[in-house]
This record gives structure tokens, C-alpha cells and sequence, in this order.
């Protein structure tokens, strides 16, 4: 299990046009933040990062660096950020699903196709979102068994102000 202010492991991945991307090579402003989705399937993700989409340039005031990922292969990614019109999300995609269960994710098997009318993937991983500080330590996580009630991107930016304005500290290390 992860655990606020230790070190997260290095996560190296492909953006959508291939050029790589490696969290370690990240420097921040303020976070690095993780949101990782369960894949062009998924309705509510679509939803998600749609919102994202909306939110960034807000983001990037705050000086976080932002990226999407999952599972789905490089099609299925192209597909996704062409279909949800999420040109401002950088986008990644082939997360291994060992890679996901080194972060903690839940892994979930295909059920079929969802109403989206999009087969899922024989195994995937399901949503989770990090803040991970620029001394690559976790921040805060918030991992799910399922594709509902994640947090609101707005509550997210809310709480980031809150806690550079007050130097909040990490909470759950214990």
C-alpha cells in the first residue's frame, strides 16, 4: 500500500502521440496529479474526464501537472480522446495492469460490452486519483473499487488552494 509522504514508485508510460512520459521527470509546481480511468468503455469516465477537459488551464494556474491513463491501447485511446473531444488532457495509455496493482488499483474483469456499446477490456483497472508533491512523495490518494462517485475536479482545485495557502501537510501516514 502506498502511504502519504513516502516515495510513489516511477510510472513509465506512452502518451497518445508516443512520446514517453516518466512521473520522476515530472517537476511540479505544486502536484503532479493522477487520474486514472478505467477506459474508453467506461460512460462515467467519459463524464470525468470531460470535466477534466473543462478544468485544466485552472490546473495549470496552480501548477499541477496533470495525466490521464489507462489500460486501453493506443486505438482505444485515440478513439477516446477524439470521441470525448478531450483535447486538453494529456493522455496516456498501455498501463500494465501490474503497474496497476503496484498503485494500489483494483482490477476489474470485462463484462461485456456497457452502455457506451463498447466491449471492455478482458481486465482493467479501476479509477483512482493521486497528488503526488514535487519530491515525488504521495500527497493523497483516492482509490476505487468502482466506476461511481468520484470526486469533483472543483473540490480538487478547492482543496488544492487550501492546502498551499495553509501548507497543509499529508494526512494518513500513520
Amino acid at each position: 500500500m502506498l502511504k502519504p509522504r513516502k516515495p510513489v514508485p516511477n510510472l513509465e508510460i506512452k502518451l497518445v502521440d508516443d512520446s514517453p512520459w516518466r512521473l520522476y521527470d515530472q517537476t511540479p509546481e505544486t502536484f503532479v496529479m493522477l487520474a486514472f480511468y478505467r477506459g474508453r468503455h467506461c460512460p462515467v469516465c467519459q463524464r470525468y474526464l470531460s470535466d477534466l477537459n473543462r478544468k485544466m488551464a485552472e490546473f495549470e494556474k496552480r501548477g499541477v501537472t496533470v495525466l490521464a491513463l489507462s489500460g486501453d491501447t493506443k486505438e482505444r485511446a485515440l478513439d477516446t480522446q477524439a470521441a470525448w473531444n478531450i483535447p486538453n488532457v494529456p493522455l496516456a495509455y498501455g498501463l500494465p495492469i501490474e503497474t496497476a496493482r503496484e498503485w494500489g488499483l483494483y482490477i476489474s474483469t470485462s463484462r461485456g460490452k456497457t452502455s457506451l456499446g463498447i466491449v471492455e477490456p478482458p481486465m482493467f483497472s479501476e479509477p483512482a486519483l493521486f497528488l503526488i508533491k514535487p519530491d515525488m512523495t504521495l500527497y493523497a490518494s483516492i482509490v476505487q473499487t468502482m466506476p461511481f462517485a468520484r470526486p469533483y475536479f472543483a473540490d480538487v482545485l478547492s482543496a488544492i488552494d487550501y492546502i498551499v495557502e495553509n501548507n497543509y501537510p499529508a494526512r494518513g501516514e500513520a
